[in-house]
């Protein structure tokens, strides 16, 4: 996997690999049409789950909440349960390491601030801790399993844990080695090129910058008002808010990874257990973070019930509406969105879905976002190219600018787009995305 010039993760190798004629590339891709999908690989590994949701899939427990010991939640960009229940699995033994992301020891060897990598001890693991919106790939990590005997957890977006199932398949030793998946809910991913464009709006050059948080934590916030800060060589560090960015409202689609148009997994179906955000009131006010957790493997839910037990964790059982209701923006674009860009001609590559193509009764309204979304994550890679290329940022920032606005307005009904949007039919006040 390398980076293309738009900044997307994209497979190299022989043509004929890469056309679809090799049989083990078409089995273990995620997207592959030949590969098994995700309602049968959960009914591979969590037959006996007690609940099954047509959003969530197979499921033993739901819950909301946090982590009460220690520094997990503040360090976090949630609630802290990611790195908790990775640091568990270590401190029982049931695993001898984590794969997960962590920042680059040497971003600039190669432009990338992210990578996969392995830790076997808690302060390598809390090194890994929040959220990274950036691609990476998970084949050193892999090989790096595969050379090491040892038990194992990945920790993946949806489509990451789903790769890892088809390749643990078609890979006994992977198969044997990785004990545990704990997967990430995920919007979409987002290219290189998102990072590079909130350094050039706060006036730096990506090159310097040493460190990126994309969601910097403070208490006296709402945990849903992303904050970005930079942390350059020298020691600086500069800030802004995702809202005052003109690519960080996050349902435009700017840098959105084209495959993200066929996915149709927010939760991660086929991972042990799943952690995301708990977008809806109370909680996603509180600065300090919550997460929403979905547990499917018998032995995951005993190690969350004994912290819970020992009120190192503070967790409360929620039913499947609660977590379909925290992460309904995600749904709506993963299946309501899927199944209408399926209809649209020019879609050269079809892959098969759960999600039957048609409109479904969606207003011109709902259509018009799903196209804005479509066009936006296309034309921003474009975009931010060419204004690469011509060393002008600012030309990419009008166009983002202008862009944002027609969303917005059709989006949320603001501005004289938003009039002109009302007056044919195409905006209203539903204040959803």
């Amino acid at each position: 996997m390398e980076l293309d010039r738009y900044g997307q993760m994209k497979p190299t190798g022989p043509k004929t690999w890469l056309q679809g004629r090799d049989e083990e590339f078409a089995r273990i891709c995620p997207f592959s049409p030949m590969a098994r999908d995700e309602d049968e690989l959960a009914a591979e590994y969590f037959a006996a789950a007690k609940n099954r949701d047509p959003l969530l899939g197979r499921y033993e427990a739901a819950f909301v909440g946090y982590v009460e010991e220690g520094e997990y939640r503040s360090n976090g960009s949630s609630g802290g349960m990611v790195t908790w229940v990775a640091a568990e699995l270590l401190r029982l033994g049931l695993v001898d390491g984590v794969a997960h992301v962590k920042e680059s020891d040497d971003p600039q060897s190669e432009r990338r601030l992210f990578h996969y990598s392995l830790s076997r001890d808690l302060q390598e693991l809390q090194a890994g801790a929040k959220s990274r919106y950036y691609p990476v790939e998970l084949s050193g990590v892999l090989q790096s399993i595969r050379e090491a005997p040892g038990r194992y957890a990945v920790v993946g977006i949806p489509c990451f844990i789903k790769a890892v199932r088809l390749a643990c398949a078609d890979d006994p030793v992977l198969k044997k080695r990785i004990a545990f998946t704990l997967g990430l809910f995920c919007g979409h991913m987002k290219s290189a090129r998102m990072a590079e464009s909130f350094a050039w709006q706060m006036g730096q050059d990506i090159r310097k910058v040493k460190r990126l948080d994309y969601r910097k934590k403070a208490q006296d916030r709402p945990a849903n008002w992303y904050r970005a800060e930079l942390t350059l060589e020298n020691g600086e560090t500069c800030a802004q808010d995702w809202w005052h960015l003109v690519d960080g409202d996050w349902g435009a689609g700017f840098f959105q990874n084209s495959a993200c148009n066929f996915c149709d997994d927010v939760v991660a179906e086929t991972a042990d257990i799943a952690f995301g955000d708990a977008w809806k009131e109370p909680y996603s006010s509180d600065g300090r973070g919550t997460n929403v957790v979905i547990v499917r493997s018998k032995a995951l839910l005993d190690v969350i019930q004994a912290g819970n037990a020992e009120k190192r964790i503070a967790l409360s059982s929620v039913d499947s509406d609660f977590v379909v209701a925290t992460q309904a923006a995600g749904f709506r674009q993963r299946r309501e969105g899927l199944a209408f860009r399926l209809t649209w001609p020019h879609m050269r590559m079809r892959p098969r879905k759960r999600v039957r193509a048609g409109r479904h009764g969606l207003s011109r309204r709902r259509m018009a976002l799903y196209i804005m979304r479509y066009w936006i994550s296309f034309w921003s890679h474009r975009a931010f190219a060419i204004a690469d290329f011509l060393h002008s940022p600012r030309l990419y920032i009008l166009w983002a600018r202008a862009a944002l606005a027609c969303y917005q307005g059709v989006a949320y009904s603001r501005g004289p787009i938003g009039r002109i949007a009302q007056s044919l039919g195409l905006a209203g006040s539903e204040g959803r995305t």
